[in-house]
């Protein structure tokens, strides 16, 4: 096998945008990565979901277009 192929595997410290912060080991060389979110703040971990109403942007369209469902009539 050749030797020195293999990145260092180092001990990364991980902060998440909620403010949580683990250790766990990475590649990463500077061994800082930041998170968007984590097992703390991950809808799927912590059991609570956000509905995140994007403007109500299908009643928009559907106003500014009508509900214009199916194939065309025979």
């Amino acid at each position: 096998m050749k030797s020195d192929i293999h990145p260092e595997y180092v001990e990364t410290q991980v902060t998440c945008t909620c403010g949580a912060e683990f250790t766990t080991r990475s590649t990463k060389s500077d061994g800082v990565i930041r998170a968007d979110v984590c097992s703390q703040c991950h809808p799927f971990y912590t059991g609570k979901q956000k509905i995140l109403d994007t403007g109500g942007r299908v009643a928009r369209f559907e106003a500014r277009f009508g509900k214009k469902l199916g194939s065309p009539q025979k």
